[in-house]
This record gives C-alpha cells, sequence and structure tokens, in this order.
C-alpha cells in the first residue's frame, strides 16, 4: 500500500460605515481583494477540498455498510503512481464482515472512481475514529471499563464522560488468535496526570467488537 502513514488564503476586510460602504476618493467602491490560490501541482499534498470530494466519491457505494457500522473509511491521500499527471486520491476502507482492505482510486477531475482493489492481510494502522471505537468498547467492558474509570478520576479528580475524553494511541495487533485476520488493536491510554494505564494485555477486537484480555 502507498501510504507515507501519516490525511491560506488572504484575510479579507470589509468596513462598513452605517451600512454605506466605503469609497475611495473617485467615488467607486472599494474592491475587494481576494488572493486566489493556484491550482495544486501534480505532486502537491491533497487539499481539503480534495480529500473531501475523494471521500464523498470513494464511499458513495458504500453509506449503508458504513452506517452500519461495516465498513469504516480509513484514510484518504494522494495517489504515488508518477505516470500520471492528473490529480488522483486513494480511499483505504475497511470491511470488517469480509476482513479486507478496499482501495479506490479516485480521478478528481472526473469525479469518479477509476480503480478499486480488495485483498485480506493487509492491515493499515488504525485510524482515529478506529482508536475511538477500540475505547468505546472497552469502556463498555462490564470490569474493564469501570477501572478505566475508576483510574481517570485518581488521575483528573473529575468523572470521565466519554472515550473522547480520553488521550488515545493505537497499534495493529495481529499475533494470537482471532487477530490473525480479525482487525484488532492494542490501545495506549496516557491519563491527565500524565500516566499510561497498564493495558499490555487488553486486544480489542473490531471485527468482533470485543475485548480480549491476553494470556501470558
Amino acid at each position: 500500500m502507498r501510504r507515507s502513514w501519516v490525511l491560506a488564503g488572504a484575510t479579507l476586510s470589509a468596513a462598513v460605515v452605517a451600512g454605506t460602504a466605503m469609497f475611495l476618493s473617485g467615488g467607486e467602491p472599494q474592491a475587494s481583494q481576494v488572493q486566489r490560490q493556484p491550482p495544486p501541482a501534480p505532486g502537491d499534498p491533497l487539499s481539503q477540498d480534495e480529500v473531501r470530494r475523494a471521500t464523498e466519491v470513494a464511499t458513495a457505494s458504500s453509506r449503508a455498510h458504513m452506517a452500519s457500522g461495516r465498513i469504516e473509511l480509513l484514510y484518504v491521500e494522494r495517489e504515488d503512481d508518477k505516470a500520471q499527471d492528473d490529480r488522483r486520491a486513494e480511499a483505504y476502507l475497511y470491511d470488517y464482515a469480509d476482513d479486507a482492505l478496499i482501495v479506490r482510486t479516485v480521478d478528481l477531475a472526473e469525479g469518479k472512481v477509476v480503480e478499486e482493489s480488495k485483498g485480506r492481510g493487509v492491515q493499515p494502522p488504525p485510524s482515529k475514529r478506529e482508536e475511538l471505537r477500540a475505547a468505546e468498547l472497552l469502556l463498555a467492558h462490564p470490569k474493564l471499563g469501570k477501572g478505566v474509570r475508576a483510574e481517570y478520576k485518581k488521575a483528573s479528580g473529575r468523572q470521565l464522560r466519554t472515550a473522547a475524553d480520553l488521550q488515545l494511541r493505537g497499534l495493529i495487533f495481529r499475533d494470537a488468535g482471532a487477530c490473525r485476520t480479525h482487525r484488532c488493536v492494542r490501545l495506549f491510554v496516557r491519563l491527565p496526570d500524565g500516566r499510561f494505564l497498564d493495558t499490555s494485555r487488553i486486544v480489542i477486537d473490531l471485527s468482533a467488537k470485543k475485548v480480549q484480555t491476553l494470556e501470558w
């Protein structure tokens, strides 16, 4: 997979006095000076607008599955094919039901998917949304979730409201059991006082929506 795993305009001022526009000495209204950005070169990173458009195109056929949680959009980035002069984006999606990575190449000028591949055995790093979902599953666990909340309160002096309050970092785990084929994540959770929770034995299976405790 081609991913560097890592996905200003001028300020326009207007002055209005008593509802009347300011005029130059010649009596003509002052023209708005808006600096237009040049179009991106083929090798430039995707702009925010290009990411938005590529996302809309790449997910158009999967929105029902995305709404149900079966498919998740992981990343959108510029295609690295040096032979292409046009602007293209690659969208990476994961199908948890099939445990397969889907890559859709979007031609930004044409606004359509021009290539698609789907394969198993490739696990890119978890997205921020996946890290959050893994934390939500952890908090929903009857025993482990209670422990996380207790440690958070001890560190901050306040109750943990949602998983979004946690500082999270996730890594893909593939070393045992169902995680050899499922999409599994190990979470590193940093508390407000700087300590890290001991989550070394905890694995969240996003495919099965389960929390596992590893046995050493």
